[in-house]
């Protein structure tokens, strides 16, 4: 598949949790291959855009294109079908499987998935704990195995969710380096961080979202010159 073609795109999403109006008209579109980053305080609306993507909100208007195909109407196991694969904040790892069983337990949703011993490969870690109760592993490797898990699945698109946050700089490193050799393999990946100076090297564009609006983009090649706009609206 050729880079630099539009795999998701919205346009004007609106997104509700009961009555409480999260996202005002998000606007956004992301290229296939593409590493791009949705940046803001805490309450901007990050999490809740890549929770609208997955159909995971009480309510959704608006248009969302994945890979050509209008999913604002689409249930959230449709939309997983489309190539999507989320690994949300609280990593939901199945304590009492093993390592190894919870990468053995997500359905394939495309053709491609890796491989268990392409996931050890690029998480040693995980290799050396596969016997172990996902309940006994550290923070970093629950939130390896969260990530290696929709790996298995054959999913293009890649939500992540602060996955560095709370994590020691070793652990850190190794999902840079993971996210890296996904963009290489030709993933697309959309990622939520708070960690600025973890998104800053891999990401190839950047979205600020302030009030559940993006109010901002820009490509890395910006970044220089938009230091001061960034303290400013994130305080980084």
């Amino acid at each position: 598949m050729a880079e630099g073609v539009e795999l998701l795109r919205l346009t004007d999403v609106h997104a509700w949790y009961g009555e409480s109006h999260i996202l005002h008209g998000v606007d956004l579109q992301v290229r296939r291959g593409e590493v791009v980053t949705l940046l803001g305080r805490n309450g901007a609306g990050r999490t809740t855009t890549l929770r609208a993507i997955l159909g995971l909100v009480g309510r959704r208007s608006g248009s969302i294109m994945i890979n050509g195909t209008e999913a604002i109407g689409l249930p959230p196991h449709a939309i997983a079908h489309l190539g999507v694969g989320y690994c949300p904040e609280e990593r939901g790892i199945f304590a009492s499987l093993t390592c190894e069983e919870n990468l053995l337990l997500p359905p394939a949703v495309a053709s491609g998935g890796m491989s268990l011993d392409e996931i050890y490969a690029m998480f040693p870690n995980l290799k050396e704990r596969r016997a172990s109760p996902g309940g006994r592993l550290s923070g970093g490797e629950q939130q390896m195995l969260s990530v290696a898990r929709i790996l298995r699945t054959g999913a293009k698109l890649l939500l992540l969710d602060e996955i560095s946050e709370g994590l020691a700089p070793v652990i850190v490193q190794a999902l840079g380096r993971a996210i890296r050799t996904l963009r290489d393999k030709g993933l697309t990946i959309v990622m939520v961080e708070q960690n600025f100076r973890f998104a800053a090297p891999l990401a190839d564009r950047f979205y600020v979202i302030e009030h559940g609006r993006v109010i901002e983009s820009y490509a890395a090649s910006e970044l220089a010159a938009k230091q001061d706009m960034l303290h400013e609206v994130l305080g980084v």
